[in-house]
C-alpha cells in the first residue's frame, strides 16, 4: 500500500487479522496492539513540522536570520510572512505525518473484528477511531479538504479529497460514537481517555464555524463541561505542567510523552536559548540561538503576571553559578533585548550583540540541568487550563457571562480578575495562557484575525506580497504529483 495517499509507506508487518496470540483481551493488551497509532505525533515539535506551522505563522513567536545562521533558503520568513508556498519545509512535513498516523490507525482497525462483543476490542476500536479523529482534525485545520479513509486494505491509491464539512460530521459522530466504550478514568495522559476525546469534541464544535460555516457554541460549551466533569484541576505553580516531571500533572488531559534518551523529538529549547545557554543550564550541548518572543506579546502581560516571569528569558544572562554570562563571539554580557530590529540581521546593518541577542526567549517549559539535545518533559496537546479558557468563549459567543471559568486561570497567574469579560479579552489571555504551545494559528483564524496578523511588522519591510489564501496551507506538491486526484473538487 505504499500509494496510498501518495505519502505513506508504512513498513510494519500487515496481518489479514490480529493473530490470536496478541489478540486483546484486556486494556493492557489493548495498548500494545495501539502503540503504532500514537508514533507520528512524536515529531509534533520537530521534524513534522506541526508546531512550526502554528507557531511561527502567527504573533507571538518569530524566527529571525542571525547573520550565517537560520536563514535555511528562508524556510522561516516564508511561514511569519505568510508567503508560503507548495514547498515549504513544514507543510510538506506535516502532510505525510498526518496521513501516516491515520494509516497506521486504519491498518490496526482492519486487524479487528468490527462485531466482536469483547470489551477489550470495544474500547480499542474506540480508541483507534478517536486518535485517528485527532490526525483528521489537525488535517482538516490546517490543509481543510483532504482524503477521507478508514481501511487501510480497501484504501484507493489515488484518492480524491473529501469537504472539510464532511470529514467534520464524520469526525464528530465517531468520537461522540466511541466515548461511551472508554474507560470512565483520566487514564494515561499519553492516550486516548475521556478527557483527550471530549476535549478533542470541544475543539471541533469550537471552531465549527470555520469547518463548516455553521457555528455550534452550545455543544463546545457542553463538551467543555464534560471534561471539566472528570475533576482535572489547576496547577497551583503556573509552571508545574511543563516540568521535567509533568507526568501525572493534574492540569495536563492529554500530552505527547517524551524522553530524552528514549523517546526523542522534544527539542524546542535548543531552538530558542542563546548559544551560550549551555552554562545557565549545565547542558551537554549548546543550544542554536533562533526563535525569539516578539515584543508586543511580551508586553501583554502585567508585571504581577507570574507568567511573565516564568515563560521568558529576558535582559542580561547569568551562568548556573550566578556570574554574568559571556557571548562567546562578542565577549560581552548575553544581554537579551526585547527589540527584534529586522528579520535578517547582518554585521551590515546590526551589531554582534543586536544578531545574538535580538528577542526575548521562551523558557516555559523547565531544562533540567545537564539536559542535552532533547527533554524528557511532555508536551500537552490538550490542557485543562484551555478547557477553561473555552468554556469562557463559548459562554460569552452565546450571550452569557464566562467570568467565573476565565478568572481561574488568571487568579492563578496571580493578575486582577476581569468582570464581563469580552470575546477580545478571552483572545489575549489564550496569547497569555498557551504561548508555545501550539494554539495561536488557530486561535487568530476563529477570531477573524489571522489574515495579515504581521502586516505591519516585517511584510512592508521586506517588500513581501502573502499568499492569496493565509487561511489554508497548501497540499505539498511532492504530493500533488504523485497523486493528481488531489488536485480536483472534493468529491462530497
Amino acid at each position: 500500500m505504499s500509494g496510498v495517499l501518495a505519502c505513506t509507506n508504512l513498513e510494519e508487518t500487515l496481518y489479514s487479522e490480529i493473530p490470536d496470540s496478541i489478540y486483546p483481551e484486556n486494556e493492557q493488551q489493548a495498548s500494545l496492539i495501539l502503540l503504532p497509532a500514537y508514533d507520528r505525533l512524536q515529531g509534533w515539535t520537530d521534524w513534522a513540522g506541526w508546531w512550526f506551522a502554528q507557531e511561527i505563522t502567527a504573533d507571538l513567536v518569530v524566527c529571525p536570520t542571525r547573520h550565517t545562521d537560520w536563514d535555511d533558503g528562508g524556510k522561516w520568513r516564508e511561514l511569519h510572512l505568510h508567503t508560503w508556498n507548495h514547498d515549504t519545509e513544514a507543510l510538506v512535513q506535516m502532510w505525510p505525518n498526518y496521513f501516516e498516523g491515520i494509516m497506521a490507525c486504519n491498518k490496526i482497525a482492519d486487524m479487528l473484528d468490527p462485531n466482536s462483543e469483547n470489551p477489550a476490542v470495544k474500547a480499542t476500536f474506540a480508541k483507534l477511531k478517536i486518535i485517528r479523529a485527532y490526525y483528521y482534525y489537525c488535517a482538516i485545520d490546517n490543509y481543510g479538504d483532504v482524503p477521507y479513509l478508514t481501511s487501510f486494505n480497501d484504501a484507493p491509491q489515488q484518492p480524491q479529497k473529501t469537504r472539510r464539512a464532511s470529514i467534520f460530521t464524520h469526525l464528530v459522530r465517531e468520537i461522540e460514537e466511541s466515548i461511551p466504550y472508554l474507560p470512565s478514568g483520566q487514564g494515561s495522559k499519553n492516550a486516548v481517555n475521556r478527557g483527550m476525546a471530549f476535549s478533542l469534541l470541544a475543539k471541533l464544535y469550537l471552531n465549527a464555524a470555520v469547518y463548516t460555516g455553521t457555528a455550534q457554541w452550545a455543544k463546545a460549551e457542553a463538551a467543555c463541561d464534560s471534561v471539566i466533569a472528570l475533576n482535572y484541576s489547576l496547577e497551583s505553580d503556573v509552571l508545574a505542567p511543563f516540568k521535567t516531571a509533568n507526568k501525572t500533572s493534574p492540569e495536563n488531559i492529554f500530552t505527547i510523552g517524551y524522553d530524552e534518551n528514549l523517546k526523542k523529538g522534544f527539542n524546542l529549547h535548543m531552538r530558542t536559548l542563546h548559544y551560550n545557554h549551555n552554562q545557565k543550564y549545565d547542558m551537554s550541548v549548546s543550544p542554536w540561538n533562533g526563535f525569539a518572543v516578539i515584543g508586543e506579546h511580551y508586553d501583554r502581560y502585567d508585571d504581577a503576571d507570574k507568567r511573565k516571569a516564568g515563560y521568558f528569558l529576558t535582559g542580561p544572562q547569568t551562568k548556573s553559578d550566578g556570574t554574568p554570562l559571556i557571548d562567546g563571539e562578542s565577549g560581552q554580557v548575553v544581554n537579551l533585548t526585547k527589540e527584534i530590529p529586522a528579520l535578517i540581521m547582518t554585521p551590515a546593518n546590526q551589531t554582534p550583540q543586536q544578531i545574538r541577542c535580538s528577542g526575548f526567549r521562551a523558557s516555559k517549559f523547565e531544562v533540567r540541568v545537564g539536559a542535552g539535545q532533547d527533554l524528557s518533559n511532555d508536551f500537552p496537546i490538550f490542557r485543562y487550563a484551555d478547557i477553561l479558557l473555552m468554556k469562557a468563549e463559548t459562554m460569552v459567543r452565546q450571550g452569557k457571562n464566562g467570568d467565573s471559568y476565565l478568572n481561574q486561570v488568571r487568579q492563578r497567574a496571580g493578575v486582577l480578575p476581569y468582570t464581563n469579560v469580552t470575546l477580545d479579552q478571552i483572545l489575549d489571555e489564550r496569547a497569555r495562557e498557551l504561548f508555545w504551545e501550539g494554539h495561536r494559528r488557530q486561535d487568530l483564524i476563529r477570531f477573524g484575525k489571522f489574515i495579515g496578523v504581521n502586516n505591519n511588522r516585517w511584510r512592508d519591510q521586506m517588500n513581501v506580497v502573502p499568499v492569496a489564501n493565509e487561511l489554508l496551507f497548501m497540499i505539498p506538491r511532492e504530493q500533488t504529483d504523485k497523486n493528481p486526484n488531489l488536485l480536483l473538487e472534493p468529491i462530497n
